[in-house]
Formats: structure tokens, C-alpha cells, sequence
């Protein structure tokens, strides 16, 4: 079943939490005739947000993925849509989703404009090089303020909006837009859910200034093309609507604009234009370049795969969803046609797997495919070794995509079952959640006994123990949640010897190597092109074969062993240049296992000459209160080791931008809001490790 590509976009709504993403998406759904009924988040009937936890609590936990078909200017067009969280702690939903999408609508709340979590969202979506359109959304809003928001874009985000519409009012007088482009405006019929659209002339109030914003959209749009420049300096009333429109999708594509559409998702306003903007400037998967990836066999031979049903097959798993029949793979087919029942090679462990069947996804709703074709987004039933990032290929022509970055978790806690048979239970659950979702960690502590799992946050820990409880009907009982510290040398030490021997009568065990190890950051590792994994850079600087070539991997090995079991307090060691300088072996005597517990003993020692220190995370956090609860904040936030780097004011708002260690914010939320009679708000997101002060390092190694 092939398609057409052109008529293909494969796009994302992200944003801040509560800035409408899933009011916007519903409405999409209402208008594509995918849905006869509007759901409403606060009503708890969002089609994308049908897990029972995101109902409850009015937000979107997971990405949902739905098609929907939409017509503009006489071609039906299809949509793959998929619905991202915007809360902080769901952050890798938003990774993933990006990884995958063509394009992205970034959607903004009209009184707030840019928030803490649209910055990181914005920088995933400038990693991923995803072209993007801006939506102001919540005109109607009380303090709604089109022009604020749309200079927050370009301040706080350094991105260049070139509005292509204008409200008609704002908060209770939201009335409808006006289209720079052909110079109208346009009204939505409340009643009948905004699908009467009427087009009328501006209104006098608004002509000047409609008049200076068209000035300014054909201006920027004549700087991204060159012909558009000349008949613009020419006469700028000769350029037609059509030439700016492809130099707004051209600047587009190439990630130089971003066309600002505005309107109000709960009212019914904007909508169907903000879809014909997604026709209009973002790109089809033809028009992005080539997916990159390398040869399984030698990875230093590069590979590209064009967006072409006649390239081999290849696929990036972007998701996986536990499922009664089996898990649902979500992928996004970059290039080739799979058939259902074909058998396909993941080049990431070599294993084969078979599509036994392919689904068209809407929400939790499947539409069954005989086979799929490049520049869709699907999911298959049938795979059993494919996780998530994992690219999937043509037997024939193997190719690995580039992988995905999952952050680290930064809080943890302990989680005990309360029967036998609930612990046969969790151990099952516990794996299958790792497999939905890669920025959930879990091992098992053999000192204490305890289960132990690690997460993005509170919230994020909560939402699995409610999973585990209530879904899953196992019995836990949880601990107090725990930071996740990590621990770093503070100075350097050279020529360190380990050494491993032991004689048992028969064959001993020798190893002996001799270590230097130095800070570095990762800003370091990367201006000197050194390559650092889990925090650790190795580095092989044996000469004249001191230690013979076949056991330097296993010195290298045992130093990662002892670098992530950590030395000071058990937490993972990061941060750190290990140079192997020197060393010796035995002809008869050495062994790998000798040389693993060399280079483990070497680092041990090493470290501790060096001087160990502990690093917690720090959270960004951002703060919004009335202006009178700002002495009361600050206060609580300086004893909460908190640094305030920024404060300005929005409207009778105060917008605090602090850095806090996460070990202090525990329960902040309560304490935020019993402060300021539950008028403030907080968003908090990891900002970095830092090194921690003595006095409180050693009441932390004191409980480890």
C-alpha cells in the first residue's frame, strides 16, 4: 500500500505543561473527522490521554500516536499526530517522540508565553533538527497578550517567529484572527464547535496594525529568499501571497523561521487554520534529508537510507507499550515497504524478529494494515528483543540508525513486595516497565535486599507505583524517595599501581597495571574528541607491549566495573580520564580475570589518592507567585541551599528562576503552595551535577 509522500506529515504537538497541547489535539481530531465527539481534558474524556492516571490528573503522561486525514485547497492530506507530555519528568516521551517527527507545532499560552519546560523541549527539538511552527494559544485567557508572547519566543528561545496572523482581541474579547497573508479576518462559530468559519473584512480598530504586521512578515520572509528580496525591494505590493508562503516554507525546512499562528484551542478558535499552516510549512518526509546511520559490521562506514519505497527497509522503534496480545512496537519506517509476516534483522543484537501483524494507531484504537511503506509511523505486534531506539533493517542490507539519548535518573527509592508471590510478580512488571519506558532504571541492592528504582522524579516514581498497584495488581510497599549522587576525583594522581596475583598451587592469576586518572568534564572530552561513556574517558597509553594487546580491553573493563559500583558511598564515579601508562604481565600466569581486578584495584586506588568527591543534582526550577509572596519564596528557597539567578515580573506576576539542589525539594510543591495560599506555581527540570559540601557529604555517606 504505497503513499504518496507528499501528501504525508509526520508531526508533534509540544509545549510547557498546560498550555494546551492536548485541547489542541482534540480539536485536530474534531475537525479531521477522526472524532464525532470533543473530549476535554478537564472533563476527562481527552481521546490521547486515555490512561486512567491521565485523566484523573488533567495531564499527558505518554505520547499517543493517532492518523488523521485533513483537505486543503482540494488534496486530502494525512496527518500522523502525535500527542507529547509536557511535565518534566515524562521528558523522554518528548525525546523519543522528536526523534522520529518531521515537523512540530510548539504551542504557547497566551498570558505566559515561554516557559521553563518550552526551553528544554525547544533545545530536544533543535537536536533533532525538527522544523517547527509556533502556536500562541489561550488568547481568551484573562492577561492574554499576543505581542509579550510572541517576543518571548524570540528572546528567551533565540528563534525567529514570523507571525503569519493576528488576534482579533484578547481574554474575554478573543473574537477570532486575522490572516496576514490575504489580509482577512476570520470569525469561529462558538455554537457549532468552530466548524462554520466566516471570512470579513478587518475591522477599522485593527487595519493600521494588521498593515504593520504584514509589513514585518514580508519583510523577514524576503531575507530567507532571494527572489522573494528583489521583488519585494522592487515594490513590495507586487509580491503575491503565494511567493511569501514558499519562502516561509523554504526558511522553514531549513530551520531559519518559524510561521506564529495564534487562536484558542478551548474556544474553538484557530484550529483548522493552524492545520492548513501545517500543509502549508512543514516539511513531507521527502523533503528532510536522508535518515544517516552505519554499517553493523564496521561502524566507521557510514550509511544513508533515502525517504524511497525502493531503498531496503529500515525503521526506527520509537516506543514500546505492553500489550494483553503481545507488545505494541511502535516505528517510524524511514525508508522500504514491510509486509506483514516478513521477518526483519535488529542490528543492535543481531537477533531476527518477526511482524506477525501492522496497525494504523488512534489513541488506544487500531486500524489492521496488510504492510506499510516509507515515511509512516506504525506499530507492529510480533516483536520480541526490540527496545526501544533499536533500529530495525532489511535482512539483506543491515544498517543501525543513530540512537537516541536517554537522560539519567536523578531520584530513586526502595520497593518492596509484600508476599511471595507479589515478588515473583514485580520482578516481571518491573521489566516490562523498563521496556515502555528508558529512563526508568530498577536493580537489586544484595547489601540491603531491596528492590530499587530510579526515575526523572516524584511524580514520574508515583505514577509507577500506581501502575504497579493498581494496574498491575501487585502489592508493594515503597520507601522514602532517595537522590541519585554521583561521586568525582578533585585532583589528579600519577603511576598507580594495581596488582593482582594469586597462587593456588596450580596456574595462579597475575595482572598488574599502573593508572593516571584526572578530572575532565564532558565539555573537555568533547574539545579534545575523546570519547567518554558513562562518565568515564580510557585511555591505552602502553607501549613496547609492557602488557600484551588481548588484556587491555579487560583493564579497561574492570576499571568501568569499579567506576560505576562506585568507591566513596556505592554511587556511580563520572567525570574522569583514566590513561593506562604502564604495567606487566606473567607468560603462564595472566589471565583476563587477573587483569579486570588490576585495572579495578588501579582505579580504586587511584581515585582515592586523587581525593573523592560527592556531586548531587541540581534543578533548575522555575517559580511563579504574586509579587507579594516573593520575600516569603526567596527566604525559603536560600534555605533550601537555593540560588536565585533571575527575577522579573509579568503582569502583577514574579517569575523566580533559581537553582536548587534536588535532595532540598522534596514535598516542595505543598510547601509552595501553603505559602502563598495556593497561588504559586513550580516546574523543576535537571540542570547539573555539582560537587556537594563536606559537612553534608559525610551525613549522606553516613546513611549510604
Amino acid at each position: 500500500m504505497s503513499v504518496d509522500l507528499s501528501t504525508v506529515r509526520n508531526i508533534g504537538i509540544c509545549a510547557h505543561i498546560d498550555a494546551g497541547k492536548t485541547t489542541v489535539t482534540e480539536r485536530i481530531l474534531y475537525y479531521t473527522g477522526k472524532n464525532y465527539k470533543m473530549g476535554e481534558v478537564h472533563e476527562g474524556t481527552a481521546t490521547m490521554d486515555f490512561l486512567q492516571e491521565e485523566q484523573e490528573r488533567g495531564i499527558t503522561i505518554q505520547s499517543a500516536a493517532t492518523t488523521c486525514p485533513w483537505e486543503h485547497e482540494g488534496t486530502w492530506y494525512k496527518v500522523n499526530l502525535i500527542d507529547t507530555p509536557g511535565h518534566v519528568d515524562f521528558t523522554i516521551e518528548v525525546e523519543r517522540s522528536l526523534r522520529v517527527l518531521d515537523g512540530a507545532v510548539a504551542v504557547f499560552d497566551g498570558k505566559e508565553g515561554v516557559e521553563a519546560q518550552s526551553e528544554t523541549v525547544w533545545r530536544q527539538a533543535d537536536r533533532y533538527k525538527v522544523p517547527r511552527l509556533c502556536f500562541i494559544n489561550k488568547m481568551d485567557k484573562i492577561g492574554a497578550d499576543f505581542e509579550y508572547s510572541f517576543k518571548t519566543i524570540k528572546e528567551r528561545l533565540g528563534a525567529n517567529p514570523i507571525a503569519v496572523q493576528y488576534p482579533i482581541g484578547a481574554s474575554d474579547y478573543f473574537e477570532g484572527i486575522i490572516d496576514l497573508l490575504n489580509m482577512k479576518a476570520y470569525f469561529f462559530d462558538a455554537t457549532e464547535l468552530g466548524a462554520i468559519v466566516e471570512e470579513r473584512e478587518i475591522p477599522d480598530n485593527l487595519k493600521e496594525t494588521a498593515e504593520l504586521w504584514r509589513h514585518e512578515m514580508v519583510e523577514k520572509a524576503a531575507e530567507l529568499d532571494d527572489a522573494l528580496m528583489e521583488a519585494y525591494l522592487e515594490d513590495e505590493n507586487s509580491v503575491t501571497t503565494e511567493q511569501i508562503k514558499a519562502a516561509l516554507r523554504k526558511g522553514t525546512i531549513a530551520r531559519q523561521c518559524n510561521p506564529t499562528f495564534c487562536g484558542s484551542a478551548l474556544k474553538y478558535i484557530g484550529v483548522q487554520r493552524l492545520l492548513n499552516g501545517v500543509i502549508d510549512y512543514l516539511p513531507n518526509p521527502k523533503e528532510v534529508p536522508p535518515v544517516e546511520g552505519v554499517d553493523p559490521k564496521d561502524e566507521s562506514n557510514k550509511l544513508t537510507r533515502p525517504h524511497s519505497d525502493d531503498a531496503p527497509f529500515s525503521a526506527l522503534v520509537f516506543k514500546v507499550v505492553s500489550d494483553t496480545h503481545g507488545d505494541l512496537t511502535y516505528m517510524r519506517v524511514y525508508s522500504g515497504v514491510l509486509a506483514k509476516g516478513t521477518r526483519i534483522l535488529n542490528p543492535s543484537n543481531n537477533k531476527k524478529e518477526n511482524v506477525s501483524r501492522i496497525f494504523e494507531m488512534h489513541a488506544k484504537d487500531r486500524v489492521p494494515l496488510d504492510s506499510v511503506s516509507a515515511g509512516q509511523i506504525v506499530a507492529v505486534i510480533g516483536l520480541k528483543n526490540s527496545m526501544t531506539g533499536d533500529t530495525l533493517c532489511s535482512t539483506d542490507d543491515p544498517i543501525i540508525l543513530e540512537k537516541m539519548d536517554f537522560p539519567e535518573p536523578v531520584i530513586s527509592m526502595s520497593i518492596e513486595p509484600n508476599t511471595n508471590e507479589d515478588k515473583k510478580k514485580l520482578s516481571e512488571a518491573l521489566t516490562t516497565i523498563k521496556r515502555e519506558d528508558p529512563s526508568f532504571r530498577t536493580n537489586f541492592n544484595d547489601e540491603t535486599g531491596e528492590t530499587i528504582i530510579a526515575g526523572m522524579g516524584e511524580l514520574h516514581l508515583e505514577i509507577i507505583k500506581n501502575k504497579l498497584v493498581r494496574d498491575m495488581k501487585i502489592n508493594v510497599r515503597v520507601g522514602q524517595p532517595r537522590v541519585s549522587y554521583r561521586e568525582t576525583i578533585t585532583g589528579i594522581a600519577a603511576d598507580v599501581r594495581g596488582k593482582f596475583v594469586k597462587q593456588t598451587g596450580g596456574r595462579g592469576q597475575f595482572g598488574d597495571a599502573v593508572v593516571t586518572v584526572s578530572p575532565i568534564t564532558p565539555e573537555e572530552a568533547e574539545a579534545q574528541e575523546l570519547v567518554m561513556k558513562d562518565g568515564i574517558v580510557f585511555l591505552d597509553k602502553i607501549s613496547q607491549g609492557v602488557i600484551p594487546r588481548e588484556y587491555i580491553p579487560s583493564v579497561e573493563y574492570g576499571v568501568r566495573m569499579a567506576a560505576s559500583s562506585g568507591i566513596l558511598g556505592g554511587y556511580p564515579v563520572q567525570n574522569i580520564k583514566v590513561e593506562l601508562v604502564f604495567g606487566s604481565y606473567h607468560e603462564v600466569d595472566s589471565s583476563q580475570v587477573a587483569f579486570e581486578q588490576a585495572g579495578a584495584l588501579a582505579f580504586r586506588e587511584a581515585c582515592t589518592q586523587a581525593g573523592l568527591a560527592l556531586l548531587e543534582p541540581i534543578m533548575k526550577v522555575t517559580i511563579v507567585t504574586p509579587d507579594e509572596f516573593f520575600g516569603s519564596v526567596s527566604g525559603d528557597l536560600a534555605s533550601r541551599r537555593g540560588q536565585i539567578n533571575d527575577s522579573e515580573m509579568r503582569g502583577n506576576a514574579r517569575i523566580i528562576t533559581a537553582e536548587v539542589p534536588l535532595s532540598e525539594m522534596f514535598g516542595y510543591t505543598t510547601v509552595l503552595r501553603g505559602m502563598t495560599q495556593g497561588r504559586a506555581t513550580s516546574t523543576m527540570e535537571p540542570a547539573a551535577y555539582r560537587q556537594m559540601p563536606d559537612r553534608l557529604k559525610d551525613e549522606v555517606l553516613a546513611k549510604a
